[in-house]
């Protein structure tokens, strides 16, 4: 597949520099000697002042990120169209990339869930917006639900929406997510990745492959899925609708985010003229820097990884239709750091070189995922422990939750208390 995806080698401060994020040099390595007072040390004014510009330069990110997501999906959208006109061989393939593309620029974006924000608020004032992460992104999903599976056997199984005669619709597909069970999945970037995809079956020890197999090998769903084969007209009515959806949701963060106009944006900065939605700096903080902490230790590092690691279950690891989620991996990784850099700045030189330290180790484990993923093994073949690569896995997982529990300490020098259980999902997966 000759497609160049540049964002996961792009540096952490060429991102934020995108984002209007300057990156202060002086915390790269820890060792620079420039003299600044740390945040801690401040007076309540200047305090206030530094607060108000990392959350600027927060909402800068994320109204940016979410744009940069919009503008991929919306260019999904459009080879996903022309795909259904034509399908052929071609056509499916760009579509292919186009999908890749897009879970390029969500992927830092995910870093923003779990802070009570409008992606997936559970209450307050962020639910206006819509809350629509379950709609974009959620898993893992069960394929039956969607299309027919076929079995190592031979066999192919119904009873799903497409081989269904109800009208298939934007707003049908949205009814339908997750009712009856959470992986009951029927919208989102998985939705469409399997109906590009479908199945990649490389269950190895666990029963024979007979569909997909080889450490290098995705799905393969046929073109005559498109043409000539059962509901080949459902299907391309689906990705069309499906991706529909998908700009819409995006749409909707990018709105939230907005300057102007009374968005969340402005209720994270206080600066909206309904003062009930406001956050105060100490509430905005506790939720961004708890939601980062369970991001990297609940989510990506137990729910993302562990989970499919230590099972091992190719059904659980994030996108397993493409096998793209190597990348998933990276780029979440990536948006922590986006995120977690805004802060880190005004930390003292002693917090800094710990964290640097702390990252630099993990940069080298994700580093090694994705290089093995691309030239020996993707990721439901590291897994395996006979292939020699589930140990570095198994050590970024820990390490990524050392760094969860870190952000205690960076929240307490910007006067924030919370704790390691405030950086812990209490319904994470005991693993």
């Amino acid at each position: 597949m000759n497609i160049k995806l540049t964002l996961g080698a792009t540096s952490l401060v060429a991102i934020l520099a995108i984002t209007g994020c300057e990156v202060d040099s002086s915390a790269s390595d820890g060792s620079s000697t420039t003299s600044f007072t740390q945040v801690k040390d401040l007076s309540a004014t200047e305090k206030a002042t530094t607060i108000s510009t990392a959350l600027t330069a927060y909402a800068d990110y994320a109204l940016n990120s979410y744009t940069t997501a919009k503008t991929d999906a919306e260019a999904l959208q459009t080879a996903l169209k022309a795909f259904t006109d034509a399908p052929t061989e071609a056509t499916l393939q760009v579509a292919k990339n186009a999908w890749l593309q897009s879970r390029e620029s969500y992927g830092i974006t995910e870093a923003l869930r779990l802070s009570e924000g409008p992606i997936d608020a559970e209450s307050g004032y962020g639910t206006t917006f819509g809350t629509p992460e379950g709609q974009l992104n959620a898993w893992p999903l069960d394929e039956n639900y969607i299309d027919y599976t076929t079995a190592a056997d031979g066999s192919i199984t119904s009873g799903n929406i497409i081989d269904g005669t109800e009208s298939i619709t934007k707003a049908s597909l949205a009814v339908l997510n997750e009712v009856g069970g959470d992986t009951n999945v029927a919208t989102g970037y998985h939705a469409i990745e399997f109906l590009l995809w479908g199945q990649d079956q490389d269950y190895n020890s666990f029963i024979a492959d007979n569909i997909t197999n080889g450490a290098l090998e995705a799905g393969a769903r046929p073109l005559s899925d498109y043409t000539t084969n059962a509901n080949a007209d459902r299907r391309k009515s689906y990705l069309n609708a499906t991706a529909e959806l998908l700009v819409d949701d995006l749409t909707s963060m990018v709105n939230a985010w907005g300057k102007g106009g009374d968005t969340y944006r402005d209720a994270l900065l206080g600066t909206h003229s309904t003062t009930a939605n406001n956050l105060t700096q100490t509430t905005a903080l506790t939720q961004i820097l708890s939601g980062i902490g369970v991001f990297i230790k609940s989510e990506l590092a137990n729910e993302r990884i562990a989970v499919a690691a230590l099972t091992p279950s190719e059904e659980d690891e994030h996108s397993c239709f493409s096998d793209n989620t190597h990348r998933d991996i990276d780029l979440n990784y990536i948006g922590f750091k986006n995120v977690l850099e805004i802060f880190k700045s005004n930390l003292s030189t002693t917090q800094q070189t710990s964290l640097n330290t702390q990252i630099a180790s993990i940069d080298a484990k994700v580093a090694t995922i994705n290089s093995v993923a691309t030239s020996d093994y993707h990721f439901d073949y590291q897994i395996l422990e006979a292939n020699g690569q589930l140990q570095n896995i198994i050590n970024a997982k820990n390490e990524m939750r050392d760094l969860g529990d870190a952000v205690v300490s960076v929240a307490s020098e910007y006067g924030i208390s919370i704790s390691t259980s405030d950086v812990t999902d209490s319904g994470e997966t005991s693993i």
